[in-house]
């Protein structure tokens, strides 16, 4: 199974990047988590512009359509996701390649449930499957905790290796 995972934050010390690097270190060997890390390179969001003619636009929409499911980490930001994260999302909108694919998201921080809320809504409305039993919260505000340090806690890293394995079972479960 290959899972494209996205940070909504382009900070270099994130949390919701270093849970997804922590996901990937701690994947069973038939799971390949990759990322995709070039938000802040997909420009502004303009319905006259044909996504298929914007380089970046293309390489996300084929990195997604490469992959079996998707992994979402966003921070919050004045009650809502990131800016970037939802840009990148506005440029699916009219393809196909998001549609029924498999979602999981995940928080940084208990406190930003606007953010967790909003995402599920744009994921939903944009017809993601959210596989509910995947998504996670992982409290890492203030921790300053690297993805090694989240692989290290045995707690954390028991509840994303869970997160993970409901992912997979609930993708296959839709599959068949």
């Amino acid at each position: 199974m290959k899972i494209l995972a996205i940070s909504g934050s382009l900070r270099k010390d994130s949390y919701n990047t270093a849970l997804l690097k922590a996901m990937k270190a701690l994947a069973p060997e038939n799971i390949e988590i990759t990322f995709f890390d070039e938000l802040g390179s997909i420009p502004l969001f303009n319905p006259d512009i044909d996504p298929n003619t914007v380089v970046s636009v293309i390489a996300f929409k084929n990195s997604l359509a490469e992959t079996d499911g998707l992994f979402l980490s966003s921070p919050e930001y004045a009650h809502g996701i990131s800016g970037v994260l939802k840009n990148a999302l506005d440029w699916l909108v009219s393809g196909e390649e998001f549609v029924d694919m498999p979602v999981a998201i995940f928080n940084t921080s208990p406190r930003a449930s606007h953010a967790l809320d909003s995402l599920y809504e744009i994921v939903r409305t944009m017809s993601g499957n959210i596989i509910d039993s995947a998504c996670i919260t992982v409290p890492l505000l203030g921790s300053n905790l690297t993805g090694e340090g989240i692989v290290e806690d045995h707690v954390m890293s028991e509840s994303i290796q869970s997160a993970i394995n409901a992912f997979y079972v609930g993708t296959v479960d839709v599959n068949n």
